[in-house]
Formats: C-alpha cells, sequence, structure tokens
C-alpha cells in the first residue's frame, strides 16, 4: 500500500499579516510560513499506518508551490514521510483551488507505482475554501470521504471503515482502497519533528517536476479572480462607564441601546 499525503505551505496563522500598498495580496517578505495544520493531520495518519501495518510500502508527501514551499515538505519528510515530490513552476502559481488540484492530478497519474490512499486536510487555512480534496478527488476519478474523524482499515488491506460528524449524529461508512480522504482536526495528534529528524529530510530524495513534466488546463485557471485583499476595520476604543453602580447600570443600558444598537 502507498500512500499520499498532500503538504501545502501556507501562512503561520500566529505571524502578523500585512497588506501590500496596492491591495493585491498580502506581504508575504519575511512572512513565516509553515506546513498547513489541516494537512499536518493527514500526514501524521499516513505515517501512523505505516508504523502500525506491514503492508504499507511508502508514504509520500507533496507539495505545489515556489522554492520556498520545500520548508513545509521538509517538515513532512522529517515527520516521518518517505519520500518527496516538489511541483514548482511559475506557470502553476494561482489562488484557484480546482487549478491546484488538476495539476496534482496530473502528477499523481504519472506515478506508475500509484497510490491506494490520498490524504490531505479538511480545508487549508489560506484559501479556506474545502474545494481542493472533493475536486482532487474528482479528477482521480476516486471515492471520497471528507472531514474524517477516525477510521479502521480492515485486515487484507483493500477497504476501511470511515467516522465522521454530522448534526447530532456520527456517520460510518464503508469505502474500498484506492480512496482519497481529507482530514477533520481531532482526528490525530501531529509529532513534533526533532531536530535530528529535521536535518535527516533533507537528505531524503524529492523529485520536482515543472510544467515541462506536467500539463495543465490553462481555462481553469480563470474561473477564480483574486480581486483584492483588505484588513479588518479597527476595532473602535473601549469605552470605561463609571460612577455608582445604580449609574453605571444606567450608562450601560444607554450605550448599548443608542450607541452600539443591540438591544
Amino acid at each position: 500500500m502507498r500512500i499520499l499525503t498532500i503538504a501545502k505551505q501556507v501562512p503561520d496563522s500566529n505571524a502578523s499579516i500585512k497588506i501590500k500598498p496596492d491591495g493585491s495580496d498580502i506581504e508575504l517578505t519575511g512572512l513565516k510560513q509553515v506546513l498547513d495544520p489541516f494537512d499536518e493531520f493527514g500526514v501524521e495518519l499516513g505515517i501512523q499506518l505505516r508504523e502500525k501495518r506491514s503492508d504499507v510500502t511508502e508514504v509520500v508527501a507533496l507539495t505545489l508551490g515556489p522554492d520556498k514551499a520545500s520548508e513545509a515538505l521538509r517538515v513532512a519528510l522529517a515527520m516521518g514521510a518517505d519520500t518527496g515530490i516538489h511541483i514548482n513552476d511559475p506557470a502553476f502559481e494561482s489562488k484557484n483551488e480546482l487549478f491546484a488540484a488538476q495539476i496534482i492530478a496530473e502528477s499523481i497519474k504519472k506515478d506508475e507505482a500509484g497510490f491506494d490512499l490520498i490524504l490531505c486536510g479538511k480545508y487549508n487555512i489560506d484559501l479556506d475554501s474545502g474545494a481542493f480534496g472533493p475536486a482532487l478527488a474528482e479528477y482521480l476519478d476516486m471515492p471520497h470521504i471528507g472531514a474524517l474523524q477516525g477510521m479502521d482499515m480492515a485486515d487484507d488491506g483493500k477497504s476501511f471503515m470511515a467516522r465522521r460528524r454530522i448534526e447530532g449524529a456520527e456517520e460510518v461508512l464503508e469505502c474500498d482502497l484506492p480512496a482519497l480522504l481529507t482530514i477533520e482536526k481531532g482526528m490525530v495528534e501531529p509529532r513534533y519533528p526533532s531536530l535530528p529528524n529535521l536535518m535527516k529530510a533533507k537528505k531524503k530524495p524529492v523529485t520536482v517536476l515543472t510544467s515541462a513534466e506536467l500539463s495543465a488546463d490553462a481555462s481553469l485557471n480563470t474561473g477564480v479572480v483574486f480581486e483584492s485583499v483588505t484588513p479588518p476595520p479597527p476595532r473602535p476604543e473601549c469605552k470605561f462607564v463609571e460612577g455608582e453602580p445604580d449609574e453605571m447600570v444606567k450608562e450601560l443600558v444607554r450605550l448599548l441601546r443608542e450607541e452600539a444598537k443591540v438591544i
């Protein structure tokens, strides 16, 4: 069984985000970027399956992005992935997740050995659409189960039982391999890659693919138009209500009714 895990690089959610002066995008210069936390769940699940099952022969991590995206790939390799694939070409730069899914699907189809299980996050924290995983499954003509909360692989490694939350209940599904799964928060706890493993990850093999090896339908890159980025409005100054308790209550009610207009 071969497992592919997606390892997208995204801005760190704890970093201070600055908008470019023209509002075209966020400023990436000097911005800390990390392996997407939801993709991290997929990487961890793939590694755990390899550790538990003798029939898992390889865990491959894949990223799509510029040179800097190799940092996210190295984290996945340091966590325990065996090899990496880096799709790196300016022609593939886009915020259209359907276009990204098509490119990655092309790279998967070119892998002669094929993959039995593809794992990625429920969504990525930068674009937050959740379109990538289902789109990738469609391009690969592969069954897809989203927002996975748990799974039990069959002894023969040909099928599995999956669990996910739905409103007011838990849904249990049975699915044959190959399949694509998007992972929900809480299913696994990603391990922290140690410094020695980060060093070892630099020696693990990484295949770099460009537009010379992959083809893509450029028309799919026109469906999403990224117009501008604007920061959230500044928070209003905090008002302090002073005086005796009765006076404070009356003033607070007045402010909530006349200024905040919430009562």
